[in-house]
């Protein structure tokens, strides 16, 4: 469908793009779009873990030159908001990732590409600033993951973020339940020239998901090899627990983001906001660690970096907003959330993204 060029009437906070998504997009793209894995479980639980914290005010402080940079892998930004690497960009707007570059670019916003994007790699880079990641998923043949690598680093993306944590994805229930179906001009534009290899009969009682599904899944080896086969500095994305966290550090990787991949991965895991301290304490301060699921606005994002992130990654916010009003609308929600992280800082008392801390933030008391 066209979609204007212009804020629709009624968006005054990040949020209300997510309001407006039953206007902007058709019920089975939504729920597509809007749900996870399974029951939508943690889909839920994203959303609800912010609720369990409340933000202390603080008086007398002087915040008259407060700001929200910050420097994150050699990269000078404006704000810890950075765009979730999201794919099949297509069914959200006719410009696609294209259109999402284009307000990283105006916002001076990091912009993560997926591999699944509906626009390649290198026509998503011709739009997006300077500040820009390319989001992998390992293929099975490893020629094809070489080439993709060799593209991000002629693009001129700054890093590798290595998902883990999606090679196993169960259909949400409410997108079954309007019938969705993938259109089919919504094809991955980076895997268009790659021959798919051929599929691997089963033997006689071999699992569909351990022999099957999970036949090619990543495991360290794999791992060892990406950290070899590239120079650009490699991040993982997909990471929950401690130990998982310390063991990707001591292998050489630059960064990690904590998450359950927007609940599309195991239905029933915890919410990664609940997870972000135990991997913060497990890595050390001053380690980059990142932040998404669930985010909707400033106040989250103060929440999520209070408890160890440096900066949070928004995705179906950025999915809703460019339905909406293309890289206008994008843009906005962008500045939208800056704004209002902005005035949750003020009000807490911290001039500075170093000034947020645990001490501002109190558990909710259930009613």
């Amino acid at each position: 469908m066209a979609t204007p060029e212009r804020i629709p009437v009624g968006i005054a906070n990040a949020i209300d793009y997510e309001r407006l998504a039953p206007q902007t997009l058709e019920a089975g793209r939504l729920a597509y779009i809007a749900g996870g894995s399974g029951d939508d479980v943690t889909v839920r639980a994203n959303r609800a873990a912010f609720g369990h914290w409340a933000i202390v005010p603080r008086l007398l402080r002087d915040v008259r030159a407060g700001h929200s940079r910050l420097v994150l892998g050699g990269m000078a930004l404006p704000h810890p908001f950075l765009l979730a690497p999201v794919a099949h960009g297509l069914l959200a707007h006719p410009q696609a990732e294209i259109a999402t570059a284009r307000a990283a670019a105006a916002t001076g916003t990091c912009l993560m590409a997926s591999t699944l994007t509906s626009n390649t790699l290198e026509e998503i880079a011709d739009s997006a600033g300077p500040s820009r990641l390319f989001q992998l998923y390992l293929q099975e043949n490893r020629t094809h993951t070489l080439d993709l690598l060799r593209r991000a680093e002629a693009a001129g993306y700054r890093a590798i973020v290595l998902t883990l944590d999606a090679h196993l994805q169960l259909p949400s229930r409410s997108a079954l339940a309007t019938g969705f179906a993938m259109p089919l001009e919504c094809v991955p534009a980076n895997l268009a020239s790659y021959t798919p290899s051929p599929a691997t009969p089963l033997a006689e009682g071999e699992s569909r998901i351990f022999q099957g599904a999970m036949r090619h899944a990543p495991t360290w080896d794999e791992l060892r090899w990406l950290l070899q086969a590239t120079g650009l500095p490699l991040w993982v994305k997909g990471v929950a627990h401690p130990d998982d966290a310390r063991a990707l550090k001591d292998a050489g990787v630059a960064g990690l983001i904590v998450s359950n991949h927007g609940g599309r991965g195991l239905d029933g895991s915890p919410a990664s906001l609940a997870m972000l301290p135990g991997v913060r304490a497990a890595v050390g301060p001053g380690y980059p660690v990142l932040m998404d699921g669930g985010v909707r606005s400033g106040a989250d994002a103060f929440k999520a970096l209070a408890l160890g992130a440096d900066a949070v990654l928004i995705g179906r916010l950025q999915l809703y907003a460019l339905a909406a009003a293309g890289a206008l609308g994008v843009a906005h929600m962008i500045q939208l959330l800056t704004e209002e992280l902005h005035a949750t800082m003020a009000q807490a008392g911290c001039a500075q993204l170093a000034d947020i801390t645990p001490d501002h933030l109190i558990p909710t008391l259930p009613c």
